[in-house]
């Protein structure tokens, strides 16, 4: 079990989690999808095992599929549109949540960038990442 309690929800409280595991994987996806689903040119997000997140509120999803042909379920909030969470049906035993949804987002530390050929030209990576 960690010291760090990862916790946090969308912008107006509706929509609460909390986890005290530590996260599976953390990174920085440059996919198209999550530029459409984030608004920018990435998703900052880590990966949780789904039995060691509470969630509390309802939670929206939009659901996509990706070129693996899984199906991606964005979780936001009807209310105030903040993207918070992502399922993926390949991986049902996980969370993928969004780095900025946290309470305190310096808790993220990315450790790599996924989909970095899909990037666009103004989203600059640490190009220590690998």
């Amino acid at each position: 079990m960690s010291d760090t309690v990862y916790q946090g929800g969308c912008a107006c409280g509706a929509i609460r989690y909390k986890s005290e595991a530590e996260p599976i994987f953390s990174f920085h996806c440059q996919c198209r999808q999550c530029q459409q689903a984030t608004g920018t040119g990435h998703a900052s997000a880590f990966i949780m095992p789904a039995d060691r997140v509470r969630i509390t509120g309802e939670i929206a999803f939009f659901e996509r599929t990706a070129s693996n042909g899984h199906i991606v379920a964005q979780g936001f909030c009807a209310t105030c549109g903040s993207p918070v969470l992502n399922r993926n049906s390949g991986y049902p035993d996980n969370v993928y949540i969004h780095a900025g949804s946290l309470d305190d987002p310096s808790l993220f530390k990315p450790e790599r960038v996924i989909f970095r050929a899909d990037a666009q030209p103004w989203d600059m990576m640490d190009p220590a990442l690998p």
